[in-house]
């Protein structure tokens, strides 16, 4: 027991020695720490002392550079001044060079227009010249052509002609063929008559033209500035029209030689002419187609003269399709002829391929032909320089030429 004591008193003293070991350590370690935690406490103090005065100074430099600053600013701006202001002007002038060049594009531009615009001018100048040219030559043809309305009757007559040839050439028509100008007639009385325009229609009728209506009335209406006197002008002008319609029905024309159809065409140049007699009298066109005469302005006479051209046109190729018919049936009979012809000449040949056959079988086929008489002739002793082919295989290859004797 006693031992076991001991021996445990033992271990706890060595654990005892061990504990206070540790704790020496620990406690040297606490010292070494408190030590340090000093010296670091030591070293902040001073560390912020230090910061404190290097804040005092960096906030003390700072005034002092701003200070200095301001003065070197003012230094600058009094030294540099001048040379500011030079920069300046040459950076304006750098920004305004673009726009001075604008400008000058501007004006080489405008100068452009501006000569343009001159030549412009100089140009309509010259065509407003030329166009009072022609504006005096246009007066002077209308007062002409005014002069000529109220002249005597054959100008009158001239100036309608002239304007119903223009008509026909344009219709399609062709002159001396489809129509004839100041072709002569007889009426049923072997009265001589001369027509301004004769249109030859297919079928060999004829239609006659007559253009020399007066407009003298028509043109002191339109002239007028008087109402009374542009009343009686226009009642002038009626009757001077009622009267021609009259003077052409009685001419004859449409009873005159070679067939004419049985109206005549009064053509009036003026459109307006025509509008203001219907406006006037209403019933002037049936009183002409009475008296056998049918009134034309330029428009309808025009529509009149396209459809005769069309009839012209359809009656030409009529005839050549006749003409093609008849040359077709001509051609068809000699064809047949030929054919029939030929046929002769095949029968023909035939009998004589026939009669070939016989008088070939003769010559050299059959008992007693000549070709072996001869050669009979030879065994016989007949004195020959030649001798004859007997060797016929066919009588096709005799076919193929005019004989097979080999005379050699």
């Amino acid at each position: 027991m006693a031992d076991e004591r001991k021996a445990e008193v033992d271990r706890l003293n060595q654990d005892l020695s061990k504990l206070r070991s540790k704790l020496d350590l620990e406690n040297e370690e606490k010292t070494n720490l408190s030590n340090k935690v000093s010296e670091l406490i030591a070293q902040g103090l001073a560390e912020r002392k230090s910061s404190d005065e290097k804040i005092e100074i960096l906030t003390q430099f700072r005034k002092d550079m701003e200070s200095k600053f301001k003065e070197l600013a003012n230094e600058a701006l009094q030294l540099q001044g001048e040379n500011f202001s030079k920069s300046n002007i040459e950076k304006l002038e750098a920004t305004l060079l673009p726009l001075k060049e604008h400008v000058g594009h501007f004006e080489k531009e405008l100068r452009q227009v501006h000569e343009e615009t001159v030549k412009d001018r100089e140009r309509l100048k010259a065509e407003i010249n030329q166009l009072s040219k022609k504006s005096d030559q246009i007066s002077q043809n209308a007062s002409e052509l005014s002069k000529a309305l109220k002249g005597d009757s054959q100008m009158q007559g001239a100036w309608g002609e002239m304007i119903l040839e223009s008509i026909l050439e344009k219709s399609g028509l062709r002159v001396g063929e489809e129509y004839e100008i100041q072709a002569h007639r007889k009426n049923e009385d072997g009265d001589r008559l001369r027509p301004d325009v004769v249109v030859n229609l297919p079928g060999g009728k004829t239609l006659v033209i007559d253009s020399k209506v007066s407009l003298v009335a028509y043109t002191d209406a339109v002239n007028s500035e008087n109402e009374i006197e542009t009343i009686e002008a226009q009642k002038r002008h009626i009757v001077s029209i009622r009267n021609h319609i009259n003077g052409l029905s009685a001419k004859g024309y449409q009873f005159a030689e070679n067939s004419s159809v049985d109206y005549v065409i009064l053509f009036i140049p003026i459109e307006g002419a025509l509008s203001e007699a219907l406006r006037m009298d209403g019933r002037i066109t049936e009183y002409a187609m009475e008296k056998n005469i049918t009134i034309a302005t330029p428009t309808t006479l025009m529509m009149a003269l396209k459809t005769i051209s069309n009839v012209w046109d359809v009656e030409r190729r009529n005839k050549n399709a006749e003409l093609i018919a008849d040359r077709a049936g001509k051609l068809y009979d000699k064809v047949s002829g030929f054919i029939l012809n030929m046929e002769k000449v095949g029968e023909r040949l035939a009998q004589a391929q026939d009669s070939y056959e016989v008088a070939f079988n003769q010559f050299s086929k059959g008992r007693g032909n000549v070709l072996s008489q001869v050669e009979n002739l030879k065994t016989l002793g007949a004195k020959t320089s030649k001798s004859i082919n007997t060797d016929f295989e066919n009588t096709e290859e005799i076919e193929k030429s005019d004989t097979d004797l080999d005379i050699r």
